[in-house]
């Protein structure tokens, strides 16, 4: 009877998640599409767990341990949400290159994408407003006089994703036919260089 209920109770989760992320999606401001699909999970959560151990606790006497364990799972599942829904189509490029491939009647030369990105990508999806708010949000960057800077968050992120892509991601990686390590060190090319766009 316990697992029977502790499913039903996941499927409320579900189903108040997906009303609850619909009506802020709709109706509600958004900063960042991630933070708030995982405060909708949160809130989620809260609202069957309330349902759950407070309204139903005599009728579905769980113990504390399954109790914590169902709120972790809806957790979890709550987060798998926010991150494969929501912030995919946020943030997938593969999605991108097949919705422009959709609109230019199914394709379009190879030697074009690069420009596609350039001309097409980044305004379409106001991508440098979208990432700069995110970064301000997360508290990795503050805009100052013009001047986008990192925080102490922010540079202490910056060099932890620069380790781990240097010391955990793929050395070869299939890229255009050729199997190459470019990507564990893409700033090679560019580290040390000169700039006329960096701050004072």
């Amino acid at each position: 009877m316990k697992y029977v209920a502790a499913c039903l109770l996941t499927l409320v989760f579900i189903a108040c998640l997906i009303a609850i992320w619909l009506v802020h999606a709709h109706w509600l401001h958004v900063d960042v599409v991630f933070y708030a699909a995982l405060a909708d999970a949160a809130i989620a959560a809260a609202i069957t767990a309330v349902v759950a151990f407070v309204l139903l606790r005599r009728s579905l006497p769980f113990s504390g341990l399954e109790r914590l364990l169902m709120l972790l799972v809806w957790l979890l599942g709550g987060y798998a949400f926010a991150i494969t829904i929501p912030t995919m189509i946020d943030r997938s490029l593969s999605f991108y290159i097949l919705e422009k491939l959709d609109q230019r009647g199914g394709g379009i030369r190879r030697d074009a994408m690069a420009d596609i990105f350039r001309d097409e990508y980044l305004p379409e999806f106001r991508l440098v407003d979208v990432r700069l708010t995110e970064q301000v949000a997360s508290g990795t960057v503050e805009i100052v006089d013009g001047c986008v800077r990192l925080t102490a968050r922010g540079r202490y992120l910056a060099r932890f994703g620069r380790y781990l892509r240097e010391n955990v991601m793929p050395r070869e990686r299939l890229l255009s036919g050729i199997y190459t390590d470019a990507l564990t060190k893409p700033y090679a090319t560019s580290d040390g260089e000169e700039k006329d766009y960096v701050c004072q």
